[in-house]
C-alpha cells in the first residue's frame, strides 16, 4: 500500500521546502522528497558558501589595503583549507536548519530518489533499492537544475572544474581560466583574484555580465582588468587540453588564435534543468530546452503535476523558486494567489564591485518603445561610500518618460545588493518617480545614491 498525502514535493531545495512548509501552514500532509541534501544546491553548493567564500576575498583585500586606513600588519597570511572549511560549515549548519524547519512543520522526509509512478504515485529509491510508494492528488517537481557541459570541456573533477569544485578546491590555483562571465563565473573569477590567483576570465559575449544593463557590465569589466584580472569578450573556446597538472584553453578573439596555460579551468557557461530520472515519460508534461513548462500557477500539462524553480527556466534564481512555491500551493489551496511578475525579481552578483538590478534595461525599454527618463547617480558623490571607502560606482534609473512609471534600477558599487530590494519595492507597489522623489531616505547611507539617481532622472540632483 501507498503512504498517502495531500501533497508531494520532489525536490528539496529552495522551491521545495518552501513548498513543503507554505503547505503545512494550510493544513495539508506533506511528503517531501530528496536524494542528496535538504536546502538544494542553493543552499549546500551554490548561494550560501559561495557568499561565504566571497566574505572571504573581501577580508583578504581588505587586509591588503589597510594603509588607507590609516593600520598596518606585516604578513597577512591564510589558510585556504580553512577557507573551505568555513563556507562548509556555513552550507551545513542552515542545512540542518531546514531539516528542524521540515520537522516543526510535521513535514514527511524520504531521502531518496522520487520518480512519478503513474498518475498520482511516486516511487521514491536509494542507491537502485526501493524505499517507499507514495500517494497524492498533488505532486510538484522542483528538482532544479546542474551545470551545463559542452563536447571537450567535460569536467573531470581535477583541471576542469564546474561550481562544486571551484567552491572545495584542495589548494589556490596559481592561474586560473574562467569560461563563462555570468553570476556564477564573475562571482569565482572575482573570488579567486582577490584571494591571489591569475585570472583569466573568458566571454563569448561582447561583454561581460550580459544579462545586465550594458553601462553596468562595463563599468565591473574596467574593475575587474583594474584589479588585474585578464577579461577576453567575443571570445570562442575551441578546445581544451590537459597536461598532468595543467590545463590549456585555445581562444579566438577576433579571428586570432591563441593558447592560455593555467593550473585549472572554471567551466560557468549556464545550467540545464534536471529532467532526467523523474518518470516524465508518458505524461503530457512539456520539455523546452531542458526545461518544464509550467503556467504562472506552476501547473504543467499534466493533471495534477506541477513545477517550479529551476526546472522551469530562467531566471535561475532561489528567491525566484521560493516565490514560485508560493504561489503554485495556495493556488492548489483555492487562495488565488498573483502571477509573479519576472521583471519584479531583483538580480543581485556578488563579485567585487557587487551587481544588483530589476527590471528593465536601458536597451530593454527601448527596444520595448518607451521614452525613457534616465538618471544616475556616482557613489564618489555619497558621503558614506566615500567615509567607507569604496567611492567606485554608480545607481542608474530608468523611467517611462510619460508615465514616471520606474521600469528598471541598476547599481553597482558597496553593498548594492541589500539595497535593490527598495526599487523591487517600488515596481511591487506601481510607485512612480514622485513616490520615489517624496521618500526620505536617512543620511548619512549609501542608500541616499537611489534617491539621487532618481531625482537626476528629472533634472533635480542635488549632490553632484
Amino acid at each position: 500500500m501507498a503512504d498517502s498525502f495531500d501533497l508531494i514535493v520532489i525536490g528539496g531545495g529552495p522551491g521545495g521546502y518552501v513548498a513543503a512548509i507554505r503547505a503545512a501552514q494550510l493544513q495539508m500532509k506533506v511528503a517531501l522528497v530528496e536524494r542528496e541534501n535538504l536546502g538544494g544546491i542553493c543552499l549546500n553548493w551554490g548561494c550560501i558558501p559561495t557568499k561565504a567564500l566571497l566574505r572571504a576575498s573581501e577580508i583578504n583585500h581588505l587586509l591588503h589595503t589597510l594603509d588607507a586606513y590609516g593600520f598596518a600588519a606585516d604578513n597577512i597570511r591564510f589558510d585556504f583549507a580553512k577557507v573551505v572549511k568555513r563556507s562548509r560549515a556555513v552550507a551545513g549548519q542552515l542545512s540542518g536548519g531546514v531539516k528542524h524547519l521540515m520537522k516543526k512543520n510535521k513535514v514527511t522526509v524520504f531521502d531518496g530518489q522520487g520518480a512519478l509512478a503513474g498518475p498520482g504515485r511516486v516511487a521514491v529509491t536509494k542507491d537502485g533499492k526501493p524505499v517507499a510508494e507514495l500517494a497524492a492528488k498533488h505532486i510538484i517537481l522542483a528538482t532544479g537544475a546542474r551545470a551545463r557541459t559542452i563536447p571537450g570541456i567535460e569536467a573531470d573533477g581535477k583541471l576542469v572544474w564546474t561550481y562544486r569544485e571551484a567552491m572545495t578546491a584542495p589548494a589556490l590555483p596559481k592561474k586560473l581560466i574562467v569560461i563563462g562571465s555570468g553570476a556564477i563565473g564573475a562571482e569565482f573569477a572575482s573570488f579567486y583574484q582577490n584571494m591571489g590567483s591569475q585570472v583569466t576570465l573568458v566571454e563569448v559575449m561582447d561583454r561581460i555580465l550580459p544579462v545586465e544593463d550594458a553601462e553596468i557590465g562595463a563599468f565591473v569589466q574596467k574593475a575587474f582588468v583594474k584589479q588585474g584580472m585578464t577579461v577576453l569578450t567575443k571570445a570562442q573556446v575551441q578546445g581544451v587540453r590537459r597536461g598532468a597538472d595543467s590545463v590549456t584553453a585555445v581562444v579566438e578573439v577576433d579571428g586570432k588564435v591563441s593558447e592560455i596555460i593555467a593550473d585549472r579551468l572554471i567551466s560557468a557557461i549556464g545550467i540545464v534543468g534536471n529532467v532526467e530520472g523523474i518518470g516524465l515519460e508518458g505524461t503530457k508534461v512539456v520539455v523546452e530546452r531542458t526545461h518544464v513548462v509550467a503556467d504562472p500557477m506552476g501547473r504543467t500539462a499534466e493533471p495534477g503535476l506541477y513545477a517550479i524553480g529551476d526546472l522551469t527556466g530562467a531566471p535561475w534564481l532561489a528567491h525566484k523558486a521560493s516565490h514560485e512555491a508560493v504561489i503554485c500551493v495556495e493556488s492548489i489551496a483555492g487562495l488565488h494567489p498573483h502571477a509573479m511578475d519576472v521583471l519584479n525579481i531583483p538580480g543581485c552578483t556578488f563579485c567585487r564591485p557587487q551587481v544588483a538590478s530589476v527590471g528593465l534595461t536601458e536597451a530593454a525599454a527601448k527596444a520595448r518603445g518607451h521614452d525613457l527618463k534616465i538618471g544616475r547617480f556616482p557613489f564618489i558623490g555619497n558621503g558614506k561610500a566615500i567615509a567607507m571607502g569604496e567611492p567606485e560606482g554608480f545607481v542608474k534609473t530608468v523611467f517611462d518618460a510619460k508615465t514616471g512609471e520606474l521600469l528598471g534600477a541598476h547599481m553597482v558599487g558597496p553593498e548594492v545588493t541589500e539595497m535593490i530590494q527598495g526599487y523591487a519595492i517600488a515596481r511591487t507597489l506601481e510607485s512612480t518617480e514622485v513616490d520615489l522623489m517624496h521618500t526620505v531616505f536617512p543620511h548619512p547611507t549609501v542608500s541616499e545614491a537611489m534617491h539621487e539617481s532618481v531625482l537626476d532622472a528629472y533634472g533635480r540632483v542635488i549632490h553632484i
